[in-house]
């Protein structure tokens, strides 16, 4: 269950990646930037049919290859399910929930029926052209099932959403320790996917992201916590550790820090950062978890509202500061939680001797890693990355062991057929910030934002 929830997690991020081009542009199209009513327009369609996107990019997410043909039997999924539902009750509304579960159902009926044989005289409907007829099949039975069961699913998840927004301060705080405790097994995506996209209704718009960038009042108080943790708090906390390493050890660790502090700040891509300190020192990162929370509850109850297209980072703080409510705040914020942070890391990593990067008992990784990196930075991208495809499939025992490769924003999701042979220590030192062995044969490493490029050039060498 935890394997294909994290598959779940996984095809989400496809859809979720077209939300920074949609946010970039319904806001620069907007009045008080560019004002091009085109350009607004053709951001807001963007989010007008989200439900659609979902439904075609966790199809495509979940499929073995990422075939055209997954796509299309989404799309046709969620047409035939929310159609055929909504004719037995019109009150019907599944939204982006809708889309996904039909992406779900297109992308498991695609690995099954993608090379299915037929007899001769129906043999053009074989294969994959099959996937898009068994998946309308599939959903014409679903749409009558969920034409009566769903209007009650329907209020629960309307209630949940409505104790959850309405929880205030509470709420928030609780869903943003959560948030990151889920993280290290990949879970976030799913309880992101509930309060970004599904929680709250505001003119047709639902979920923070949607209901926020139509302009909900109430909207973005559960986002609005996260941009003093990723722009402030976690590059303090990378500072601390700099100055906490060996002495010997501190200069190879701020090259490698700041860079993945950089771009905590700018972007709000916080995993590369949080992977370096969460498996050497659990206790920091339920301290990370909880500091999480408590922003995200002193941002509700200083009454500040912001909100991102993608994650809480520079770039989006100052997009969409105009429509913002008392966005200054989360500066001043930004900068105590820092200064709460430094404090914190380097006391508890001085004082309990806790094995952050630069302190621990094998600091030749550091050295190694650093002469690796030494040696890409005088590559060609392509070359660096067919390198260290070479040396991560060496490292995980070979081409034989690895049966799967898939990535997510910042991870390689890997399947192995005997774990003894991977080598762990050896991934580190040619890039890897973590590892976490979710199973006897299920894998996955954080490499950052460049993770598809790694791969791709993996896959390639495997055919």
């Amino acid at each position: 269950m935890l394997a294909f929830l994290q598959k779940i997690g996984k095809a989400l991020m496809l859809p979720v990646a077209v939300l920074p081009a949609a946010a970039l542009l319904l806001r620069l199209g907007q009045e008080d930037l560019l004002d091009i009513p085109f350009m607004a327009a053709a951001g807001d369609a963007i989010f007008a049919n989200l439900a659609l996107i979902f439904a075609i990019g966790v199809a495509v997410g979940l499929s073995r290859d990422g075939n055209g043909a997954a796509a299309l039997a989404g799309a046709v999924g969620y047409f035939v399910l929310t159609e055929g539902a909504g004719a037995i009750n019109e009150d019907i509304d599944m939204s982006v929930l809708g889309g996904i579960l039909s992406g779900i159902i297109a992308g498991l009926l695609y690995n099954k029926y993608y090379n299915v044989k037929l007899p001769e005289w129906l043999a053009f409907f074989g294969g994959r052209r099959f996937v898009p007829i068994i998946t309308g099949a599939v959903m014409v039975v679903l749409a009558f099932i969920f034409g009566f069961a769903w209007p009650p699913i329907q209020e629960f998840i309307h209630g949940v959403g409505e104790w959850m927004l309405g929880a205030g301060a509470l709420g928030a705080g609780v869903y943003g320790f959560l948030n990151r405790l889920l993280i290290p097994i990949g879970l976030h995506h799913v309880i992101n996917t509930l309060i970004w996209f599904v929680f709250g209704e505001y003119e047709g718009a639902t979920g923070e992201i949607g209901r926020f960038f139509a302009g909900d009042p109430s909207a973005g108080y559960f986002m609005a916590g996260f941009f003093p943790i990723m722009m402030f708090g976690l590059p303090a906390a990378a500072i601390a550790m700099i100055f906490a390493a060996k002495k010997e050890y501190r200069k190879a660790m701020a090259g490698g820090m700041i860079g993945i502090a950089l771009t905590s700040f700018l972007t709000g891509i916080t995993e590369p950062l949080e992977f370096s300190f969460m498996f050497l020192s659990p206790l920091l990162y339920v301290v990370h978890a909880a500091l999480t929370g408590i922003s995200m509850m002193v941002a509700v109850l200083l009454d500040v509202r912001h909100g991102f297209g993608f994650s809480a980072g520079a770039f989006d703080y100052l997009l969409n500061f105009g429509i913002a409510q008392n966005p200054l705040i989360l500066l001043v914020q930004g900068l105590v939680f820092g200064a709460i942070y430094f404090v914190i890391f380097y006391f508890l990593i001085i004082k309990l001797d806790l094995k952050t990067p630069g302190r621990e008992e094998d600091d030749e990784l550091i050295r190694a890693g650093d002469s690796f990196k030494a040696e890409e930075t005088s590559k060609s991208k392509d070359d660096k990355y067919s390198h260290m495809a070479e040396a991560f499939i060496t490292s995980l025992g070979g081409k034989e062991n690895i049966t799967g490769v898939d990535n997510c924003a910042t991870r390689l999701r890997l399947n192995v057929e005997d774990m003894a042979k991977v080598d762990e220590a050896a991934l580190k030192k040619h890039g890897a910030k973590g590892i976490m062995k979710m199973g006897e044969k299920n894998i996955q490493i954080v490499i950052g934002t460049d993770v598809e490029f790694l791969a791709d050039a993996i896959k390639e060498r495997k055919e």
